[in-house]
């Protein structure tokens, strides 16, 4: 039998302020404005712009509404399987699988966020998670500087981020390969610190700055070639 908005508004009571920042994230993914949104769920404009900045109980009916209006489910707006691995639905029949060229790649890499630095340790490779930012054509974050990024200062390293849209069974992945340095140049990290600090979710003491100047860089998309038509198997950038 198949779920749908209805049982899963039902199956699980929603936080309120976790619904207006899923929503307005969701709203800002999809670049829409408030009004469009609430022309298309049939909702005040006032209040959906008090539900993105307000803890607001909402009932069933309202939930449904945001859900369609903004092409997602009732159960992502929830947070549902945020402790999940992304991309477990079912992939779309009809999409294409594209290479990016390099300025693709560095376009879909330039808002920054969060992505992974893979790199050789003395007990195999690790892939480390790090909030970052680009800066002329490189990438740069915080570390600990006791931590195993800083220590693979000076070596070759990979970078690697990617997006999906678990409703479209699309998006893009981006891998970077470079050399990782400490920025030890203090009027550089002033500068960083003004205009481009990743500020790491992981929090702690993270001064010290690291960048990835890249030797090359190579990305793939999949993006929908008409009507999405759901098919048997999973969606992979293979």
């Amino acid at each position: 039998m198949k779920t749908t908005n209805q049982d899963r508004a039902h199956s699980r009571p929603a936080d309120p302020g976790d619904l207006g920042r899923r929503v307005s994230h969701r709203r800002t993914q999809l670049g829409l404005s408030r009004e469009l949104v609430a022309a298309r769920s049939g909702l005040d404009p006032g209040f959906l712009e008090y539900l993105e900045t307000n803890p607001v109980p909402v009932g069933v009916d309202t939930l449904i509404r945001l859900a369609d209006a903004l092409d997602t489910t009732v159960g992502c707006l929830l947070g549902s399987g945020v402790d999940a691995p992304s991309g477990r639905s079912r992939g779309n029949a009809r999409v294409r699988l594209e290479d990016l060229d390099p300025a693709a790649c560095w376009a879909r890499l330039a808002p920054g966020g969060v992505g992974r630095v893979v790199l050789s340790t003395p007990h195999g490779l690790a892939a480390l998670p790090v909030n970052y930012r680009v800066v002329d054509a490189t990438v740069v974050y915080r570390t600990r500087a006791d931590g195993e990024l800083a220590r693979a200062a000076d070596q070759d390293v990979a970078f690697e981020a990617d997006q999906l849209d678990e409703v479209f069974a699309t998006g893009w992945s981006v891998l970077l390969n470079g050399t990782v340095s400490i920025v030890s140049d203090e009027e550089a990290v002033r500068w960083f610190r003004k205009h481009a600090n990743p500020h790491p979710w992981a929090g702690g003491i993270r001064d010290t700055w690291m960048r990835i100047r890249p030797t090359g860089i190579t990305g793939r998309s999949i993006r929908p070639d008409g009507p999405p038509v759901v098919d048997s198997g999973y969606t992979t950038f293979d």
